[in-house]
């Protein structure tokens, strides 16, 4: 793979919705993910129950815990896709987000797409990447991995350790903060990236 991509398949979260489903199964997962993106957009996510979600959904219990056995799993499954398509933009997609690109515009443009990820769904990622728990997630290490390609095709000293730093801005909770309390726009916080962007690619 060319251009500092992560040669390997995206770390897709796996289980989360099944190959081959009915129709009915279909319908009442759709009306469950519907209902819960519209519930963490309204409120605090941390707030959410699987209560609420019957509630908004208009489903029993025990079709709900059939598929989902608490509300992070739900949050994690509206998230896959989401994340999934951006992976697949970074392996395969046109530079700069692609592989063709230097790498100081590779990471800019990630940084530009991961704010836009943030701004749509940071109330789920705030949801289930709370803590250390972020850093168990398949999107991280897949995050984690396309940064240090990145920075070791720059030349830069230490990728390993720098990877994890280059990521520390896209916290959903550092990124809830300038968005709320800074009053930062989201070119505004896209932009402050770019610049980091430039210096840590030397």
């Amino acid at each position: 793979m060319t251009g500092g991509a992560v040669d390997q398949p995206p770390a897709f979260r796996a289980g989360l919705v099944p190959r081959r489903e009915r129709a009915d199964a279909a319908r009442n997962r759709m009306q469950v993910l519907a209902a819960a993106d519209r519930l963490f957009r309204e409120r605090d996510p941390g707030t959410v129950t699987m209560e609420d979600v019957c509630r908004a959904a208009g489903v029993g219990r025990a079709t709900l815990y059939r598929r989902y056995p608490d509300v992070q799993s739900i949050a994690l499954a509206l998230l896959d896709r989401h994340e999934r398509d951006l992976q697949e933009s970074l392996l395969r997609g046109e530079p700069p987000l692609g592989p063709g690109a230097p790498p100081v515009a590779r990471l800019t443009a990630f940084y530009r797409a991961m704010v836009d990820l943030l701004e749509r769904f940071g109330h789920l990622l705030r949801s289930v990447e709370s803590g250390s728990a972020r850093y168990g997630t398949g999107a991280y290490g897949f995050w984690f991995a396309h940064v240090r390609a990145l920075l070791a095709e720059a030349g830069v000293a230490h990728p390993e350790q720098l990877a994890d730093i280059a990521l520390a801005p896209l916290s959903a909770e550092l990124y809830h903060r300038q968005r709320t309390q800074l009053g930062l726009v989201p070119k505004e916080v896209a932009d402050r990236l770019a610049w980091l962007a430039e210096r840590l690619t030397g």
